[in-house]
């Protein structure tokens, strides 16, 4: 399976590399364009993401566009949000580019942003959108990560996690108040697995943790067994040599589509269009599928992640009037039945 993903991923580079040069051009913006970002030199991107995912997106760029360099200011969600608000209330906020995974935040502070669409706008899914300036540049999905060394029988399913075989902290959760990313996989857990799904699941004593970051180490170490895990967080570990699997299970794929903007406080506009033209891209998409293991936005994908099997694999995004309408209350109930005292 490895070898079929970097097949893919050869072969989409190859195809991008036998375009005449004006396609390529029109892919990723005009000549003039290119033109301008080139003279500008760089631009700085303030990003939610992890560190090493992005600066592995920045040199892919920079191999397509070497003249213009990425400053890359990274903090966890909430902070980059306050520091966002706090510069740009002193009219300093420093970033070209911002990129972050929770829509509903950046939506509130959706007019510090300008307009802006890529190149290749109609070929992503309207749902993906929260609003017309912020683009799902990266997209995120959950999966199912078990320890190949400790699980003899693997969860097939979502549903499986409530099984009493996996009992007694086997299972491993990242908590609801963690980000918009966990609080996507909860809404899918109780509107498609059923209201009852977090009493049952909870009822096996779950072991918590702050974040996939140190759950999926927890996973490799074999603290726990079995893990709920954003695909891309696991998928570096295995790729690694790590004792993981993960699959995707048919229930669904609980997608999150980051939110992405130009700012209008921007010194450096045209390398910033440049940026996100080329992450929103087929080149840029296929790039971070094969090599970070995203998923993307895009309605027709032009790569799939390991083991994602196209007639079989549902994706499910949030309504994004729920996602902002249910958060508080749910929330309480999540942190209610699964114990978690903040």
């Amino acid at each position: 399976m490895k070898r079929r993903t970097v097949l893919a991923g050869i072969a989409g580079a190859a195809a991008t590399a036998a375009l005449p040069a004006r396609a390529q051009q029109d892919q990723f913006g005009s000549k003039e364009l290119i033109a301008a970002a080139e003279k500008e030199g760089g631009l700085t991107l303030y990003t939610a993401d992890f560190a090493e995912t992005q600066q592995e997106v920045i040199k892919e760029f920079n191999k397509r566009f070497p003249k213009i360099k990425v400053a890359m200011v990274r903090a966890p969600g909430g902070q980059l949000i306050t520091r966002i608000k706090t510069e740009a209330a002193a009219d300093k906020l420093g970033a070209d580019v911002v990129n972050h995974s929770d829509r509903g935040l950046m939506l509130d502070i959706a007019d510090l942003f300008q307009d802006y669409a890529p190149p290749n706008a109609a070929d992503y899914r309207p749902d993906s959108l929260v609003s017309p300036k912020l683009w799902p540049g990266v997209t995120l999905g959950w999966a199912i990560a078990y320890n190949t060394q400790l699980v003899k029988n693997a969860p097939k399913t979502w549903m499986d996690l409530t099984k009493p075989e996996y009992k007694n902290k086997q299972i491993g959760q990242v908590i609801g108040p963690s980000g918009g990313t966990t609080w996507t996989r909860i809404m899918f857990e109780r509107q498609v697995l059923g209201e009852d799904y977090w009493k049952k699941q909870a009822e096996l004593g779950i072991a918590l943790y702050p974040s996939g970051a140190p759950l999926s180490d927890a996973l490799v170490r074999g603290e726990v067994s079995i893990a709920p895990l954003l695909y891309n967080i696991i998928y570096t570990k295995i790729v690694e040599g790590a004792p993981a699997e993960a699959i995707f299970a048919p229930e669904g794929v609980p997608i999150v589509p980051y939110a992405d903007g130009v700012t209008k406080a921007s010194k450096n506009p045209n390398a910033a269009k440049l940026f996100m033209n080329w992450r929103l891209s087929k080149e840029g998409q296929t790039f971070m599928i094969n090599k970070l293991g995203n998923i993307t936005s895009l309605k027709e994908p032009p790569a799939y992640p390991k083991g994602w099997d196209p007639k079989v694999v549902k994706v499910w995004v949030p309504k994004f009037d729920e996602f902002s309408k249910l958060r508080n209350s749910w929330m309480e109930e999540w942190n209610k039945t699964y114990g978690y005292r903040q």
